[in-house]
């Protein structure tokens, strides 16, 4: 609701949560965000996401990542959206330049203290958000070996 997101967010002991290691977002259930995954269209969420594969460096296991779709709509939106936002066109670069939303590039202050560029009762600055944090609570619980397709 939109009401409540700006108050809900600004709730979040997030000082409290980092210095636990953990960002907020792992407070997020994945079976419920997966359920939550079943109600958005296949298109839409291949528009914002996709799948690859991701290596961890001592073991060398493979593994089955979300990753930030740069080339879909979602990017296009965000890239648009920069045009009078500055912060959020920072943003849409980085994840054109790496194909991932990093966990560096919306950190929990600078939407704290950004109030001009991270207006939490705007509706899209709170669609941003949920999917960036759906996707490190994805990327931080996710474990399915990779298999190519």
């Amino acid at each position: 609701m939109d009401s409540d997101f700006k108050n809900c967010y600004e709730r979040i002991p997030h000082e409290y949560l980092e210095a636990t290691g953990k960002g907020f977002w792992t407070n997020i259930d994945f079976e419920k965000q997966q359920e939550l995954y079943k109600q958005i269209s296949k298109s839409t969420f291949n528009e914002i996401w996709m799948f690859c594969k991701s290596t961890e460096y001592k073991t060398g296991k493979e593994t089955k990542s979300l990753c930030a779709n740069s080339t879909g709509k979602y990017y296009k939106y965000l890239s648009n959206l920069g045009n009078q936002n500055p912060r959020i066109a920072k943003y849409a670069e980085r994840i054109n330049a790496s194909g991932d939303f990093n966990g560096l590039d919306i950190q929990y202050w600078n939407v704290l203290n950004d109030k001009k560029h991270f207006d939490l009762n705007n509706p899209n600055i709170q669609l941003i958000l949920a999917i960036h944090y759906l996707l490190l609570n994805d990327q931080e619980k996710r474990n399915e070996k990779w298999i190519a397709e």
